[in-house]
């Protein structure tokens, strides 16, 4: 029975042996002398002409600044509302959005993170059927407010909703830009 078992290891060692010398065999037949091909490619790269370096842009000093503290705000301190700081000048639209009024469901989510999925007619009136990113889907009509910016429904019909949103523009004035959200397929 030690014979056996003697022998069987033996087989074991030789087979392995025998992979072992296969596999160097293998790598040997890969390597190669032949680098014709990269000294092509590295005469024609030599054989280019040469070009000028271009020089490089002047530097232009930068303008100066004195902060007065006692003049100017902090920049380190946030602003609460950017928007409604105005310059100082007077120049003033009128409009702005009301920021007492109590904010919808929708009114949590970007106007990009909202989709028309479909409409529902209730009591005669047409009623819109939003999907918000959190997949819920709200029911809206018009004079609700959906989105970041403000945005009133003035009107659905059955492929879109549209909406009059309130956004800023200059430092202390806001304009009214009108925006759509369509049914998606």
């Amino acid at each position: 029975m030690n014979d056996k078992k003697l022998s069987m290891k033996t087989s074991k060692a030789k087979k392995s042996q025998l992979m072992v010398l296969t596999m160097l065999s293998m790598l040997v037949g890969c390597g190669s002398d032949d680098f014709s091909d990269l000294s092509q490619y590295i005469l024609g790269i030599k054989a280019k002409p040469k070009m000028a370096i271009e020089k490089l842009p002047e530097i232009k000093p930068v303008e100066q600044f004195s902060y007065k503290d006692e003049v100017l705000r902090d920049p380190f301190k946030p602003l609460d509302h950017p928007e409604l700081q105005n310059n100082g000048d007077g120049s003033g639209n009128g409009l702005k959005p009301d920021f007492q009024r109590r904010k919808e469901e929708l009114e949590a989510f970007p106007l990009d993170g909202l989709k028309m999925v479909g409409t529902v007619i209730k009591s005669k009136k047409l009623w819109g059927l939003i999907k918000a990113s959190d997949k819920t889907v709200h029911r809206v009509q018009v004079g609700n407010y959906m989105g970041k910016n403000f945005g009133k429904i003035i009107r659905i019909t059955t492929d879109k909703v549209e909406l009059m949103e309130i956004v800023p523009d200059k430092p202390g004035t806001w304009r009214e830009q009108q925006t759509s959200l369509a049914l998606a397929e």
